[in-house]
């Protein structure tokens, strides 16, 4: 019976809550007003952000970078070039821990803590929040007054190295529609995502720039 009420405890905590911003859109941002946002989850990564930033320079596109807390502490030269270089940096908690599993205010620490790296980095506070794997809890829904969360349009699986160059290109080009919000993986060190993913990530990605005409926007900018 303990274990019913468990069960029923988690669903009402975790399950209930992400279905309701999945379906609903409730105080998410899902899409921009005009163009299309690229974003990049769970960097920076010491081989593989340096390199996205490089083109993303050279194609004279701005993104939106949601970065894990730890990461920017060990990295910060690449959160430095992020905002030097006109991009906007969001929040993806401390560590990548889902929202199912943290107690109420852990997760409300994580985004201080990460905020505040960021802010020492940069002078700018981030406003913009996503969480690891879209995962919501009850309590996080309450910190939505603090944080902009900005889920997605389209996410392309690009964390899965076997997708291969091709095909990924081939997810791009027919998630590119006026007003969708794009999520790709500038670092494979995530559980479950593969170490090397990124590589194809940024292959696939320079392909579309090269042959895509589009309005590339930032989320805040939109």
């Amino acid at each position: 019976m303990t274990y019913i009420w468990l069960i029923a405890l988690f669903f009402i905590y975790s399950i209930c809550p992400t279905w309701l911003i999945r379906l609903s859109s409730f105080r998410v941002q899902k899409r921009v007003k005009d163009g299309v946002a690229l974003t990049f989850d769970d960097g920076p990564d010491p081989t593989y952000t340096a390199q996205l930033l490089d083109i993303l320079k050279k194609y004279d596109v701005k993104a939106t970078f949601f970065v894990v807390g730890w990461k920017a502490k060990a990295y910060p030269h690449l959160i430095k070039r992020m905002h030097e270089e006109g991009h906007t940096i969001g929040l993806h908690h401390y560590y990548h821990t889902s929202n199912w599993f943290l107690p109420p205010f852990v997760a409300e620490w994580e985004l201080h803590r990460s905020a505040r790296i960021i802010e020492q980095i940069t002078g700018v506070r981030p406003v913009y929040y996503r969480p690891p794997w879209g995962h919501i809890n009850i309590w996080t829904l309450f910190m939505q007054k603090k944080y902009k969360t900005v889920m997605w349009t389209y996410i392309l699986g690009d964390w899965n190295a076997s997708l291969g160059v091709a095909r990924l290109y081939e997810r791009l080009t027919k998630s590119i529609e006026d007003g969708a919000i794009i999520v790709l993986h500038d670092s494979g060190s995530t559980m479950g995502a593969d170490q090397d993913a990124p590589a194809n990530m940024l292959q696939a990605l320079e392909r579309l720039l090269q042959r895509t005409h589009v309005k590339w926007v930032k989320i805040g900018e939109e």
